[in-house]
């Protein structure tokens, strides 16, 4: 494997119950790791060798591991496949989508608080359903 294909990109999306982007970033600039920091509007991307960009990525997870989530970007950056500049601008193929996820991470890192804390998920009491005879009765009772 040469040097260029160990080159990642990874995105760390941070709840906004949790620490602040800045928080992480700090961490990033303060890693001793040959890595490139990109700060976003919903965290950072971290760019450099696997190892180091790993490294560091488990640095900032473990500020707030329920919290602050990551994923491997599938595309390198400047890719023409997914470069705004290539395209014509406009947000990336793939923004909206994160930025609904984003809203649900607080949700989500609620929830494995509660499974480490080994608190049981709450039932989930579904409405009973009414009867289609009854259904027809209160139909024509009203007509």
């Amino acid at each position: 494997m040469n040097n260029e294909e160990d080159i990642i990109t990874k995105i760390v999306v941070i709840s906004s119950d949790s620490v602040l982007p800045i928080d992480a970033a700090m961490k990033v600039y303060e890693s001793e790791n040959s890595i490139t920091i990109k700060e976003t509007c919903f965290g950072t991307m971290v760019t450099g060798p696997r190892a180091s960009v790993n490294r560091v990525v488990e640095e900032i997870r473990a500020m707030d591991k329920n919290h602050i989530f990551v994923k491997e970007r599938g595309f390198s950056p400047g890719d023409e496949r997914r470069c705004r500049a290539v395209r014509g601008g406009g947000p990336r193929p793939g923004f909206h989508y994160l930025r609904e996820e984003v809203q649900m991470l607080p949700i989500i890192g609620k929830a494995l608080d509660a499974y480490d804390r080994h608190i049981p998920p709450a039932e989930i009491h579904h409405k009973e359903k009414i009867d289609v005879s009854k259904l027809k009765d209160i139909i024509e009772s009203n007509l």
